[in-house]
């Protein structure tokens, strides 16, 4: 398994304080209200729903807003207005790009994804064309300063997880989908600090972007992916080395 690349990792780190908290509680809340839909509105009945609160409380959401959430979902009109959409592509430099997308909008999200691909030097592409790269996994990162790694991996394994890797000071460890929750409870068990824990496209390989120039356009393209109102998830097989990351953050 290749795992994350570092620009996922970055994104887990810099999290809330690189986005508008607004607008991330509010697709936090997209979230809910469309797990609640299709499943109702008891998360000890509805994984999905239990996910994406874990997620939003992994995120400082207040629980008057979750609530509120769930209630639009249950029996509110306007989750069912929210349409899930997937849209694929290549990014500069040849990278592979899933974006997930809520909206009321499909025209709207779909010119506007476009838009991004084609200024960022891209092309969007037919469906399975990039999705068949990638697996679904869960993916939950463990804060490993001052932890003993080595002993959260084997307890992870010995829990369900299919793989762990050590990333700087984050352990990434692997799951299917459907073991996510029961590794999860086991490190919050174990009293493991979690830093998020949700199912996610993983690359099955990476691909490196060694050009700063176009390293830059990329990661610029895959910001602005994100910072799109109906986008909800972006993942990508690109990989940037360290030092260039580095390099290019100073720039910032």
């Amino acid at each position: 398994m290749s795992g994350h690349s570092k620009w996922a990792q970055i994104k887990r780190q810099k999290g809330v304080a690189d986005t508008r908290r607004g607008q991330l509680f509010t697709k936090l809340g997209r979230e809910i209200s469309v797990a609640a839909r299709q499943g109702g509105g008891d998360p000890e009945a509805n994984f999905r729903l239990r996910l994406a609160i874990q997620k939003a409380r992994d995120n400082n959401m207040p629980m008057e807003n979750i609530e509120r959430a769930v209630k639009r979902g249950a029996g509110g009109a306007e989750a069912a207005a929210l349409i899930e959409a997937t849209y694929e592509g290549y990014g500069p430099g040849g990278i592979a790009v899933l974006v997930h997308a809520l909206t009321d909008n499909r025209n709207r999200t779909v010119a506007d994804v476009r838009n991004l691909f084609t200024r960022g030097g891209g092309n969007m592409a037919e469906a399975g064309s990039v999705s068949w790269l990638f697996d679904a996994k869960g993916v939950i990162a463990v804060e490993g300063e001052g932890a003993d790694t080595e002993e959260l991996a084997l307890y992870a394994i010995d829990a369900g997880a299919e793989d762990v890797k050590m990333e700087d000071s984050t352990l990434e460890i692997y799951t299917r989908p459907e073991e996510l929750e029961v590794v999860r409870r086991a490190l919050d068990w174990k009293k493991a600090k979690v830093v998020s824990a949700e199912v996610s496209m993983v690359p099955k390989t990476l691909l490196t972007v060694s050009d700063e120039k176009t390293a830059t356009q990329a990661l610029r393209f895959l910001d602005k992916l994100e910072e799109l109102d109906d986008v909800q998830r972006v993942y990508t097989n690109a990989d940037f080395p360290a030092e260039m990351l580095e390099k290019l953050q100073g720039a910032a």
